[in-house]
């Protein structure tokens, strides 16, 4: 394990067993101004997870001892951190498995290191939601915090305080745009940042169909033509978190949120 001098940059763990490539993604990646910290197998790269606590973890589909698939998925157990994997298969069953295993995005290799870094970037800005650019949701309800009447004064009729705004209820689904907590009929739920902004979008516009290249544009931040893959991946990953039945399929469109009843 390798560790270079960490500069206010986010700092990257990438795990690759081919040295040239290793060595070569890390030099580009250094270029670039990112720390950056390499294993070669996929027990060393959960180490130097534990041990560095990265960023965001760039990670090879074919390792020795814990292949990047099995990697992913331990470090899911404990973290949201942002995961990008490499692979030089295309094959839907590697690039769906990695996904369905945790990943945020895929690249494939080989790839041009201007890529690479814009890749990461918009990756790393997907773990910065903004929540004042985030808006509120008309007919969506938010909860109200009872009024406590004054001990010197009588009981009087209070107006009840306007709902937060920040607040997003659907039938025991809540989604907090101030904290950015969800919780599913009051438990909260982990999301990494990817399944995050893609449930913004859907409950910024319950009812609607979101089309797959809309989604591409707006969570992904893809303006070309992309591999609506990752959009089907990760809405599976969303419905078996906060329920399967409030993210409706639209076939030949895309997906919408389910409108309370």
């Amino acid at each position: 394990m390798t560790t270079a001098a960490a500069p206010a940059q986010p700092h990257i763990l990438l795990v690759e067993d081919d040295e040239v490539i290793r060595e070569a993604t890390r030099m580009a990646l250094e270029r670039y101004g990112f720390p950056v910290t390499t294993a070669a197998d996929g027990l060393e790269g959960l180490e130097a997870f534990h041990a560095v606590h990265p960023d965001l973890l760039l990670l090879d589909v074919m390792l020795p001892l814990l292949d990047g698939v099995g990697l992913c998925r331990r470090i899911r157990e404990e973290s949201q951190l942002p995961i990008l994997m490499m692979s030089a298969r295309t094959d839907p069953v590697d690039v769906v498995s990695g996904l369905e295993a945790g990943a945020d995005d895929y690249v494939v290799k080989p790839f041009e290191s201007a890529v690479l870094v814009a890749r990461i970037r918009t990756v790393l800005r997907r773990v910065r939601v903004a929540p004042a650019a985030v808006p509120p949701v008309p007919g969506a309800s938010s909860p109200s915090s009872p009024a406590t009447p004054s001990s010197d004064a009588p009981a009087a009729p209070v107006a009840s305080p306007a709902p937060s705004p920040a607040v997003r209820n659907f039938d025991g689904l809540q989604v907090d745009t101030d904290s950015m907590e969800v919780r599913v009929d009051g438990h909260l739920v982990p999301l990494t940042p990817t399944e995050l902004r893609l449930l913004l979008e859907f409950t910024a516009a319950p009812g609607i169909v979101l089309e797959r290249s809309a989604l591409l544009e707006r969570v992904w931040d893809y303006e070309w033509g992309a591999d609506t893959r990752v959009v089907d991946v990760h809405v599976q990953r969303l419905r078996a978190k906060i329920g399967s039945g409030r993210i409706e399929t639209v076939r030949g469109f895309g997906y919408k949120l389910r409108r309370p009843a």
